[in-house]
């Protein structure tokens, strides 16, 4: 097994020990606690943030880690890293909260500027997406065999099947897009990273997405977006490690810019 494969399966056993351990608080009347920022925050988020900061401490040492539960390093610290690990414990608190299934575990790994290994990892589900440069994006059910998903850029001139998210769906995106001469004659709603999964897979055409996130929020779904592409690789309008981690809007899965 070459180098780049290890690492991917021991990063997907991570993700998955996570996700095992968010499920124990699961079925429970959840404990809601509150950040600086106001979002949400459970002992399941915490759980999964300390397995696996410590797990990616004791892999690979010398690689920073940001978790969204840990906060942001400052810039000045941060700003000549080529290399670092970028971790949502529990992407879609919110779907956790509601008991819909639709929330993940994401773990990417950041090299010069862009994500170059990926993984997403539904716990209720037991189904598992990941992605690196060198071998591509593929799903896996439980413990199935996994198979390659694939994904094509969209042409602005079809109708399009747009993703959108289940807690910040907004009524007018149909229009909005349709102002940005994109016709739209589906939408999907989905919760946390899946968004970017079911692009890559083939299952939606475009994620549009008009407000912020934080940089955790996106890499890893955005990884697995990126190596679906059929040959090399897809255009994307993420970057990393800004100064303060945050996103303007994006559109992924389309051929061509759209501002947003």
């Amino acid at each position: 097994m070459s180098k780049n494969k290890e690492i991917l399966k021991q990063i997907i056993d991570i993700a998955r020990g996570a996700g095992e351990a968010m499920l124990e608080y699961y079925g429970d009347d959840v404990e809601v606690m509150k950040k600086d920022d106001d979002s949400p925050l459970t002992k399941a988020d915490l759980a999964s943030h300390n397995i696996i900061v410590e797990s990616l401490k004791n892999l690979d040492p010398d690689t920073p880690v940001i978790s969204e539960e840990s906060g942001i390093p400052e810039y000045e610290k941060r700003k000549n890293w080529t290399k670092f690990w970028i971790v949502d414990p529990l992407d879609g608190t919110k779907e956790f909260i509601k008991k819909n299934g639709e929330f993940t575990v994401n773990i990417a790994l950041i090299d010069n500027g862009k994500p170059v290994l990926g993984v997403v990892y539904i716990p209720v589900k037991k189904t598992t997406y990941y992605a690196s440069e060198k071998e591509g994006a593929y799903k896996q059910v439980d413990n199935n065999e996994p198979k390659r998903i694939y994904s094509s850029a969209s042409n602005r001139s079809k109708p399009l099947i747009t993703v959108q998210s289940r807690s910040h769906g907004s009524k007018t995106l149909v229009a909005e897009l349709e102002k940005r001469g994109l016709k739209v004659n589906k939408t999907i709603p989905a919760g946390s990273s899946l968004k970017f999964c079911l692009v890559a897979e083939g299952a939606a055409d475009i994620y549009p997405r008009m407000g912020p996130t934080m940089e955790w929020d996106v890499a890893a779904g955005d990884c697995v977006y990126r190596y679906s592409a059929k040959d090399g690789e897809h255009e994307s309008p993420l970057t990393y490690n800004k100064p303060d981690m945050k996103n303007g809007g994006f559109l992924i899965g389309l051929n061509g810019n759209v501002e947003l």
